[in-house]
């Protein structure tokens, strides 16, 4: 036997096989007794299981069609109907896959079930309910009979077995002969004569005897049967309650922190808000400063796209520079005056309206915008009494 310990229900109590156990098994009679298993469990990392009484089980295997394999589990109590005497509706049904679409098949009365599950609740989770047969070492052709004090033990098949009484195992053996004999049947027991007086005379020269019990024969298991009684509604549970009873202290000052910690962060929040919302108001209240017309949704691209413009870009002067070259050329002609402006940033040109002296004053001004790298042309002029009124249009080179 490996790494995996073993439940049985042997006169109405439970009893346990751990691993390497020799001849004698272990009583679960006591809380003593069962903390020790399952500090044993925890410090091993044990596999416990229960052997689910063979007396109280049916196993047989079954061939199926691939299209009987979509809704097996649901389908299946209703394919067996025929085959057993009691009500379906009173029996828990439970299946594995064997090799293909060759199922093997554990049924039983879920009155048995309930009173195994209120046997084993006190040692917490027992997830694989195997039945008793398939606990017994088994190869190809080779039937092995576990005889006890006042029960026989059979397993003829990957999952085919029973259990009975001593009394009834020759009848049982000689059915089953009928159908299929084994080419080799290996019996456990503690009287070889007492026992082998129990089979059949077509089997003693397929007989191989051998002194021991359950735990001898557990001893050359390999791997644990896959047909686990634990299913449908019988399925491994999470035991929330105990879970709960064991962490809801950590659980409730967890939870009381973590109200908090959502409280603060909702009044960061609240703050932050506030904050953004005075931010914003005082942001447009300083754009309206500069530009008090017109509508807000950017108030800082808005504000930036104006400033670019005054300033210019790659592409255009900009009529702050275009104004200050224009100043300078201006303010060295005595007597010029700059009447009005007109700035068009697309094209980033300036008309503008100036008072000279005379035409050749004019002329003066147009030239020397010229030579400082403008464009400069004269679009009309006119002789006045305070002096020649000329528009001239200036812009940028390129």
């Amino acid at each position: 036997m490996h790494n995996f310990a073993v439940i049985r229900l042997i006169d109405e109590e439970l009893v346990w096989y751990p691993p390497g156990a020799g001849n004698e098994c272990r009583p679960l009679d006591s809380p003593e007794a069962l903390q020790a298993l399952r500090d044993l469990v925890a410090q091993q990392r044990l596999t416990l299981c229960f052997a689910a009484p063979a007396r109280s089980l049916r196993l047989l295997e079954m061939d199926i069609s691939a299209e009987e394999k979509k809704h097996f589990n649901q389908s299946l109590p209703f394919m067996l109907e025929e085959q057993v005497a009691e009500d379906i509706d009173g029996l828990h049904f439970a299946a594995a896959p064997l090799d293909g679409l060759r199922y093997g098949v554990a049924l039983c009365r879920r009155e048995a079930m309930d009173t195994w599950q209120q046997l084993l609740a006190d040692l917490g989770l027992v997830n694989q309910w195997l039945p008793e047969p398939l606990l017994l070492p088994r190869k190809t052709g080779e039937w092995c009979l576990l005889l006890e004090a006042e029960q026989a033990i059979l397993r003829s098949g990957d999952c085919q077995g029973f259990g009975c009484e001593r009394q009834q195992l020759p009848m049982l053996l000689e059915a089953a002969v009928r159908e299929s004999a084994p080419e080799s049947l290996i019996v456990y027991g503690s009287d070889q004569a007492a026992d082998c007086a129990l089979i059949p005379s077509e089997l003693h020269d397929k007989l191989q005897w051998r002194r021991g019990n359950l735990c001898s024969a557990l001893l050359l298991v390999k791997n644990l049967p896959t047909l686990n009684l634990r299913q449908g509604d019988y399925a491994a549970r999470l035991p929330l309650q105990r879970w709960w009873r064991e962490w809801r202290l950590i659980a409730s000052v967890f939870a009381a922190v973590f109200c908090l910690q959502l409280l603060a962060t909702y009044m960061e929040y609240r703050a932050a808000s506030a904050e953004n919302l005075a931010l914003r108001s005082a942001r447009e209240a300083s754009y309206r400063q500069a530009y008090p017309q017109g509508a807000i949704v950017d108030p800082e691209k808005q504000l930036q796209r104006q400033l670019d413009s005054m300033r210019g870009s790659s592409h255009s002067g900009g009529f702050v520079t275009l104004m200050e070259r224009v100043g300078k050329v201006l303010s060295q002609e005595t007597g010029t005056l700059l009447g009005s402006i007109n700035y068009n940033d697309r094209s980033a040109e300036m008309r503008m309206n100036i008072v000279a002296q005379d035409f050749q004053s004019v002329e003066r001004v147009r030239a020397a915008l010229n030579a400082n790298g403008l464009v400069a042309t004269m679009e009309s002029s006119s002789a006045q009494s305070d002096g020649v009124r000329a528009r001239i249009r200036v812009g940028t080179r390129g």
